[in-house]
């Protein structure tokens, strides 16, 4: 048991240390980059999942389209000589 409360002992303030050093590094910032990162992170937050959202879905379209036009194509027979 001494193990487990050690480990999340350990988890905790490696989460504490990186909390504190981001809210040092916001703190330090000037309202432009400030503003920067906002942008950023918003953009990293919103716009990328729904571009890869996308992307996903026009992708199983196509390849559904394409499933169901080459199941119709007529199959090829070979060409026949005739007199």
């Amino acid at each position: 048991m001494t193990k487990i409360s050690a480990l999340f002992n350990e988890i905790f303030q490696a989460f504490s240390r990186a909390l504190r050093y981001g809210l040092r590094l916001i703190g330090g910032m000037s309202p432009q980059a400030l503003l920067g990162a906002a942008l950023v992170l918003a953009l990293v937050c919103a716009v990328l999942p729904l571009a890869l959202t996308l992307f996903v879905i026009f992708l199983l379209v196509k390849l559904a389209f394409g499933a169901t036009v080459i199941a119709r194509r007529p199959r090829y027979t070979p060409y026949k000589d005739v007199e």
